[in-house]
């Protein structure tokens, strides 16, 4: 009896063995699953999964890898499709069911490849001098268009696509230009048509950079190419023909049985550059169109009597709407009373019903619309994120994030919620999660402001811990539990022994325009009350140490790091990621420079908007800052611009404050989000680090 009971002991022992702690390197275990599609017969779904994978071409480096997977409703099996080292996306059904078309990454040049689910492999059915990427089938599952694009220089010469010799319609705003003869030979002491010649040779062999447009930065380069879209469609075993004017720029499109549904910018002789409006265009006549506004994300119902987009403002700070219009009568949109940020929209069979998802209160909630009684229904939860989602025979299926796990695919009927993969079930289950407790309160303008709360892992009752304020860029993104890129960083830093508190101060999306707008001209002042109110409300709970506080954020969230340490010493460490400082030179440094007329009402050259622009600024306050800084910004980064940063450095150097800079050699603006992980964990590893030498953190 002694050793049966020693022996439960030790089983009972072994059970209740704790979990883990998360570490920084679960980043690399993450799986993430991408939008559900339903087969054409009911009876089946194609999904994608992401995973990060040790690199086969760089010891000690990891990829991403993305491969196309099959599931069964009935029976709840799934298994892969592809796999090895090419990753694959946008998979699409045959409108029969039995292939599926999808691009593969074949280095710098995607091809488009079919899948017979009868057997073999899949096989290309393009093999063009350009990436190809989005491919979807025609009715008839005979053809499958795709989408490329050319740039101008080359699409102006290119003999098998502009046999016609087209050219745009719109001005290139080179000044004075006159062309180049094709017959002028490169010569350098030759005639002035053989100098143009030489130099535009100089050009195609990228020695020189010639830039005439507005928009010439790229996410991680300057570029004076001019981007052409294209839609082609071939046949499974044919050459591909190009279906549009590239130089009409289409930036969404829908096929119709008569036609193509586009989204067109609205002037046609100005440079695209500076086209901000745009028209939905039916075979090159206006189908729809409002003067102020942008379309965009074209949906046809099933029978194609109804059009379902959004229309925008083209300048400014406001959601878009989600209009319905008739095809056969296309005078007065429906308009869908909803003011959100609206993600994935999807007509019923029956037309009488639009499915969508959209941004609301820190979740990504599925809603319906019911077109006979005007009705929005909330499907799920806000606790919950429904990252792309289609409509099964029972219910819906659909890739969710939550609190518990970053991504898995499920099933939701009438009755219930079934989970259809293990992405990251297993590795989860060893885990200690911390679940974040959501809070609300009302700020100074008489809004609403959620904020969520985060313990230590290792918390017990009458213990301080260090406190660490997470902001979210944008400024018009928004967190919660419905949203998956800050999962890990979150559980980390609580299992670092750090309680986490994060808020949705004003300016942010997912609480209408109203609030969206809230900071327009006050990017600094109105936001800080509110991410401090949440701070201090979670050190109102009484296990925070007041003199352990720390702040950090990326991009906007930069910027209000930045901001907070020039006004305010309450914190004792922080960290500002690929922030913008000073506005005036964002404008000129940036790609996303719109944000400053859209939010500050004018450019740094009129005199009033300048005078907003430096009481704004962080830059304006850094003789302020005596807080320890670390600084943050990726190499390749022209969303918000190295300038930025390196301004902020310099500034606090020459001033003798505790500050570090680090750099990271061929990053963009997506860096702790899709970049290298090997980066991404070196980011987050040097905050913890910087962090610890001034805060008592494990």
């Amino acid at each position: 009896m002694k050793h049966v009971f020693l022996l439960l002991f030790a089983f009972s022992v072994l059970g209740q063995s704790p979990k883990e702690k998360i570490q920084v390197t679960d980043l690399l275990k993450i799986k993430t699953a991408g939008k559900p599609l339903v087969s054409p017969k009911g009876d089946q779904f194609i999904y994608t999964v992401t995973s990060i994978v040790d690199d086969p071409d760089k010891k000690g480096d990891f990829v991403y890898q993305t491969h196309l997977h099959l599931g069964n409703l009935s029976t709840g099996e799934t298994r892969a499709l592809t796999s090895g080292k090419n990753s694959i996306s946008s998979p699409v059904w045959s409108p029969d069911g039995s292939k599926i078309a999808f691009t593969r990454d074949m280095g710098s040049k995607s091809q488009v490849y079919v899948l017979d689910l009868a057997g073999g492999e899949p096989q290309a059915i393009t093999n063009v001098p350009f990436a190809a990427s989005n491919p979807f089938w025609s009715s008839n599952g005979k053809e499958i268009y795709f989408q490329s694009s050319f740039t101008l220089k080359e699409f102006i010469v290119d003999s098998v696509y502009n046999k016609k010799g087209m050219i745009p319609s719109w001005t290139i705003e080179k000044p004075m230009h006159s062309g180049i003869s094709k017959k002028a030979k490169p010569n350098p002491n030759g005639s002035l048509e053989e100098v143009r010649a030489y130099l535009a040779q100089n050009e195609v062999d990228k020695k020189a950079k010639v830039i005439n447009r507005l928009n010439f930065q790229e996410e991680a380069a300057t570029t004076s190419e001019i981007p052409l879209p294209a839609l082609f469609k071939t046949s499974l075993t044919g050459k591909p023909e190009l279906v549009n004017n590239p130089y009409q720029r289409w930036s969404d499109f829908e096929i119709a049985k008569n036609g193509i549904y586009a989204s067109i910018p609205a002037d046609s002789l100005a440079h695209p550059d500076k086209v901000l409006d745009s028209y939905i265009g039916m075979n090159n006549r206006v189908f729809y169109q409002k003067k102020g506004y942008r379309m965009s994300n074209l949906t046809l119902s099933p029978s194609e009597k109804w059009l379902a987009f959004q229309e925008a403002k083209s300048t400014g700070v406001q959601n878009a709407t989600l209009n319905i219009i008739s095809t056969s009568q296309p005078t007065s949109p429906i308009k869908v009373s909803f003011d959100r940020v609206i993600t994935q929209v999807k007509w019923s069979n029956d037309e009488n019903t639009l499915y969508f998802t959209a941004q609301d209160q820190g979740g990504v909630p599925l809603f319906s619309y019911d077109l006979n009684s005007k009705e929005i229904k909330q499907l799920s939860t806000n606790s919950e994120g429904i990252l792309g989602f289609d409509i099964a025979s029972s219910g819906f299926i659909y890739a969710k994030t939550g609190i518990e796990n970053p991504s898995e695919i499920y099933l939701k009927s009438s009755e219930a919620e079934k989970r259809f993969t293990s992405l990251n079930v297993e590795w989860l289950a060893t885990k200690e999660i911390v679940k974040p407790i959501k809070h609300t309160f009302t700020n100074t303008k008489g809004q609403k402001v959620d904020y969520w709360v985060m313990k230590p892992t290792t918390y017990e009752a009458g213990k301080k811990y260090p406190l660490v304020l997470e902001i979210h860029g944008g400024p018009s993104a928004m967190w919660g539990t419905g949203e998956a890129s800050m999962w890990h960083e979150f559980q980390y830093y609580a299992a670092k022994g750090m309680g986490v508190v994060y808020a949705n101060p004003r300016g942010s999306g997912g609480y209408g325009t109203d609030y969206l707008a809230a900071n327009v001209k006050d990017w600094g002042t109105g936001p800080t009350s509110d991410v401090m109110k949440a701070m201090d409300l979670a050190i109102a709970e009484g296990w925070a140490d007041t003199t352990q506080l720390a702040v950090t954020g990326g991009s906007y969230a930069g910027y209000l790091v930045a901001w907070i340490v020039g006004h305010t010493n309450r914190f004792k460490v922080a960290c500002a990621q690929r922030g913008v400082y000073e506005l005036s030179t964002f404008m000129g440094e940036g790609n996303a420079w719109r944000l400053v007329p859209n939010y500050f009402g004018g450019y740094p050259w009129e005199k009033t908007t300048k005078a907003i622009l430096d009481r704004e600024s962080p830059y304006s306050y850094v003789q302020n800052i005596k807080t320890p800084l670390v600084i943050f910004h990726g190499e390749n980064d022209l969303r918000t611009g190295v300038i930025q940063s390196e301004m902020l450095y310099k500034s606090l150097k020459v001033l003798g404050r505790d500050v570090e800079y680090v750099r990271h050699p061929g990053g963009t603006h997506e860096l702790t989000r899709s970049g290298n992980n090997r980066q991404r964990i070196d980011q987050m590893l040097r905050t913890y680090e910087f962090f610890s030498r001034y805060l008592k953190i494990q």
